[in-house]
């Protein structure tokens, strides 16, 4: 079975990098809000807090916040 990188259709090929910037900026739009999100973690929902996120935050992330 191939991979998705691996797959005919182009926008396919390139979901995975779309949703690694879709999931980026959600941070960053919590952040900004001081809301939570929410994410699967071991197959459970899981809320991840604002300050949370500001700590575990890339140095450019936590800048712009």
């Amino acid at each position: 079975m191939k991979t998705i990188t691996q797959a005919r259709n182009p926008d396919l090929r390139t979901a995975g990098a779309a949703l690694l910037r879709a999931a980026e900026l959600a941070r960053q739009t919590a952040i900004q809000t001081g809301t939570n999100i929410v994410v699967m973690k071991d197959g459970r929902l899981t809320r991840i807090s604002a300050s949370e996120l500001r700590r575990t935050a890339a140095p450019a992330t936590r800048k712009s916040a």
